[in-house]
């Protein structure tokens, strides 16, 4: 069974139907003890990195998260919930996160983009496999996802399976051991979507 976490910051429902697309049982459950009696954890989360680490911390769900990853099991960060993987973020401020995938949350540069693109970057984007891990399975070396952001990930290339391109290349989906992070929507995603979630299922 696969629990998807509720900390008011999310697009639960639609994460929990696409599961149910490809015929995968999920729980929404915001009791940090339940956590640990699941097999696998889906992080989703859509708005600002400090509030969404308020909400973890205010339950104890930041810890339960952290034991459940250091326990081994499959943990899969979606948007700002890979984000939130990572050790800080500099969104409105500084921000500890999770810390668990070294690695920093930063805006967009766009002093640094090679032509002039909006941010936040949203709509469809090509990811580039840089490592074919367990959730890449079956899925061709580069393919189309739906993303919604505007601050990105920076972390050491060993700790990157997935880049995208918008004004610059970041790390569009990380990965430490049994945790993965995905910074598009797979849920959005279509078919290639639904085949990472399938994936991950399957770990």
């Amino acid at each position: 069974m696969i629990a998807i976490i509720d900390y008011n910051m999310g697009n639960l429902r639609s994460v929990q139907n696409a599961f149910e697309k490809i015929n995968a049982s999920t729980k929404i459950i915001n009791d940090p003890d339940k956590v640990k009696d699941f097999d696998k954890i889906i992080l989703p989360g859509v708005g600002a990195f400090g509030d969404a680490m308020e909400h973890l911390r205010k339950n104890g769900m930041d810890e339960a998260v952290k034991s459940f990853a250091n326990s081994g099991k499959p943990l899969l960060g979606i948007c700002l919930g890979m984000q939130l993987l990572l050790d800080s973020s500099e969104e409105f401020g500084a921000h500890q996160g999770l810390g668990l995938i070294p690695g920093q949350v930063v805006k967009f540069d766009t002093a640094k983009f090679k032509i002039p693109l909006k941010v936040p970057h949203m709509g469809w984007n090509e990811l580039f496999v840089k490592e074919k891990t367990a959730l890449f399975k079956g899925l061709p070396e580069k393919f189309y996802l739906y993303f919604v952001h505007s601050f990105h990930t920076q972390c050491d290339a060993k700790y990157v399976m997935g880049e995208t391109e918008y004004g610059y290349t970041f790390p569009s989906a990380i990965y430490n051991g049994n945790i993965y992070g995905i910074q598009p929507h797979p849920e959005k995603s279509h078919e290639k979507g639904l085949q990472i979630l399938k994936n991950f299922m399957d770990i």
